[in-house]
């Protein structure tokens, strides 16, 4: 399964908030065997946020879009998926009935906007907080609020289903530059996939589908780098 991650917010390019949702997610998905080909910031703006989700939506088997839910002035991500789609934007009862049931609002003290969603699209109800979320087609549209994003996305984690990928790390005592050999040599005998990340010590990350090879192919690894 291939996945593409969407992230909306004008303080993320600038800065001023840290990323964190797209580093949870993809995470998650990798945990679930889930390919994440795509991660895409994209500013408070109706017309590139459209313009991105129906690209991904042509091109991947779900999107998965974070942030600019709610009714204020910026939260304009349900308007642009709509726009993404060719829908209208409309009022769905069931985000009423379900904000009543559980959270105790009455519809007169809810702020304007806040049932609106694609007209057509599924309510994904949010154990966090009171701004929905929706599904339509294979576009997952989740609140930006990590703790609301990461609660909401867990009821519908079970749509993101991969093959089985196996994952060790061997940690050398050597420059990056002095693997390179190595790590082409490793890569010629296994099925496997290698990253190398630099730090006081280098991780190389050695992933694959079968658990035997990763296995052996970290063993071999081990035997041929200075350990720390």
């Amino acid at each position: 399964m291939r996945v593409a991650l969407v992230t909306v917010g004008d303080e993320l390019l600038a800065g001023d908030t840290v990323n964190t949702n797209a580093a949870w997610l993809g995470q998650r998905l990798a945990e679930r065997g889930v390919d994440v080909e795509r991660i895409t910031v994209v500013p408070d703006r109706e017309s590139d946020i459209a313009r991105v989700v129906n690209e991904y939506h042509a091109e991947y088997d779900a999107v998965i879009v974070t942030g600019g839910l709610g009714p204020t002035h910026d939260d304009i991500t349900m308007d642009a998926v709509a726009h993404a789609f060719g829908r209208d934007l409309v009022e769905h009862e069931e985000v009423y009935d379900w904000l009543e049931e559980t959270r105790g609002y009455k519809r007169e003290n809810l702020a304007e906007r806040t049932a609106y969603m694609p007209d057509g699209a599924h309510l994904l109800k949010n154990p966090e907080g009171v701004a929905p979320g929706c599904i339509i087609g294979d576009v997952y549209v989740l609140p930006g609020v990590p703790t609301e994003m990461k609660a909401m996305f867990e009821t519908i984690a079970d749509d993101f289903v991969g093959e089985a990928r196996f994952v060790e790390t061997v940690v050398a005592d050597e420059p990056e530059s002095h693997l390179i050999d190595r790590i082409s040599d490793l890569k010629e005998r296994f099925d496997v996939t290698v990253g190398s990340y630099p730090g006081e010590t280098v991780r190389v990350k050695i992933e694959g589908r079968d658990e035997s090879t990763v296995t052996e192919a970290a063993d071999w690894l081990r035997q041929r780098v200075d350990p720390p």
